[in-house]
């Protein structure tokens, strides 16, 4: 069967939704997706959206997305791509489509300049980890990665913009 990459558009929302759903059960952390069909649409597909999406589908059914997004590097002095999300359905799992969405991610970071492409993986995840081994990919082992999100995020954000001159009645 033919694999086949393609952009998503708004139509796609509800089915992006649906992976997301599908990667958070999988992850174990299908408590933690807030995200509605508005925001999807909103994100990806609004004229303000930074990130993007894409669909594959093997024999013109879909079986999995992919969302990514530029970043910056300011060592390299250039783009890079990040991949914020690159899910399969498991019963489509070894016939080659996220090699192949990979590698369609890889080529599209070339061709726009981009001087890295990273992603992020659970440590526990170690059929993926031995995948992204197989492909030449190697764990940034010396950064650690920091998330501040939901109350705390709220409660810093207020605290400072409380602090900025010109600010103290926020």
């Amino acid at each position: 069967m033919t694999i086949q990459i393609r952009d998503a558009v708004r139509a796609d929302a509800a089915l992006i939704l649906g992976f997301i759903t599908e990667l958070a059960i999988f992850e174990k952390a299908e408590h933690e997706v807030v995200a509605t069909l508005a925001d999807i649409e909103d994100s990806l597909f609004a004229d303000h959206a930074t990130a993007r999406a894409l669909i594959c589908s093997i024999g013109g059914k879909a079986v999995g997305y992919a969302v990514y997004f530029l970043s910056y590097s300011t060592w390299l002095g250039r783009n890079g791509l990040y991949l914020e999300d690159l899910y399969i359905s498991p019963e489509h799992r070894g016939a080659g489509a996220g090699k192949f969405m990979l590698g369609h991610l890889a080529c599209l970071a070339r061709d726009t300049g981009c001087g890295r492409f990273e992603w992020s993986v659970l440590d526990w995840n170690e059929p993926a980890i031995q995948f992204y081994r197989s492909i030449g990919a190697t764990a940034q082992d010396e950064w650690v990665r920091y998330r501040i999100a939901g109350d705390a995020l709220l409660h810093f954000s207020d605290q400072h913009s409380k602090s900025l001159p010109g600010n103290q009645g926020l």
